[in-house]
């Protein structure tokens, strides 16, 4: 008993030092994609926020927000691409219209289809290499004077 206890005690400050507090744990989606907050600062220096979802894998990417009915005003996903390389979207089996914002890789926005066509076969392409692609809601960007040149940052 005694040397059970005194194990216990002396593997208790390895278990503290390897333990992530729950704090710094990133936001999970109920699908298993991270939640991260990501900020675009437009021209005039000020900041919009948006909880969006990190789509990392080829199979996250490829489902993106198809069947979706809905999608929040401060909502959206991200899409990065390592290394930066043309994209192109479409729209099938996308159930709302989307702004589709084209990133560089140093942050800034080249382009941004905007309202894209739900169920649209009608490739949207970046027409340059950009670092990832943002998805928010169709209209969004124009109701908040979201413009090409304006910066986009996120936790990479």
């Amino acid at each position: 008993m005694i040397a059970a206890a005194s194990l216990a005690l002396a593997l208790a400050p390895l278990a503290a030092c390897s333990a992530r507090p729950a704090e710094s744990a990133p936001a999970r989606t109920p699908a298993g994609l991270d939640l991260v907050t990501l900020n675009i600062t437009d021209a005039s220096a000020r900041r919009h926020s948006f909880r969006v979802e990190v789509a990392r894998t080829a199979a996250e990417q490829a489902q993106g927000l198809m069947f979706r009915e809905s999608l929040a005003p401060d909502a959206g996903m991200i899409f990065p691409f390592d290394p930066p390389r043309p994209a192109s979207f479409w729209m099938k089996n996308t159930l709302i219209p989307l702004d589709i914002i084209f990133i560089r890789a140093d942050g800034t926005i080249a382009r941004i289809a905007a309202n894209t066509i739900p169920h649209s076969l009608a490739p949207v392409e970046s027409g340059e290499d950009v670092a990832a692609v943002l998805e928010l809601a169709g209209g969004r960007a124009a109701e908040l004077g979201i413009n090409p040149g304006d910066r986009v940052s996120w936790p990479r």
